[in-house]
């Protein structure tokens, strides 16, 4: 049974930092593209980044990048996702998704459209 388990998230003041864990059970990460997407109260699921499985490219939507990171640890069956700097507009609930294409380029892996798996989501709060 394929699962995938978020947690990490949390209330951070603005300019904090958190990292989100996505751990994966029942599959191999590194088979699948590894997307995280955000929901805010009344607006659409948007992606935030990915990592593709086949030469670990990532891709990262244009408000995150320079603050937020992707990585994964094969080891650990886990993708993380770092988030430093973080603003009012970065509340949200964060969710991971597995992809089985890969993830092809950056448009493609950060439409949640795309996406076979999807976590439970973790609440991320930025507030002071």
């Amino acid at each position: 049974q394929v699962q995938l388990v978020e947690s990490g998230g949390g209330l951070v003041q603005p300019g904090g930092s958190l990292r989100l864990s996505c751990a994966a059970a029942g599959f191999t990460l590194d088979s699948y593209a590894i997307g995280w997407f955000r929901q805010a109260p009344g607006k659409e699921r948007e992606g935030v980044s990915c990592i593709v499985n086949s030469d670990g490219s990532t891709y990262y939507r244009d408000s995150v990048k320079g603050r937020f990171t992707i990585s994964r640890d094969n080891a650990k069956n886990t993708v993380y996702l770092q988030m430093n700097s973080l603003t009012p507009e970065d509340t949200a609930v964060y969710y991971c998704a597995a992809e089985r294409g890969g993830g092809y380029y950056r448009d493609y892996a950060l439409a949640p459209i795309n996406y076979d798996y999807w976590g439970q989501g973790t609440q991320v709060t930025v507030s002071s």
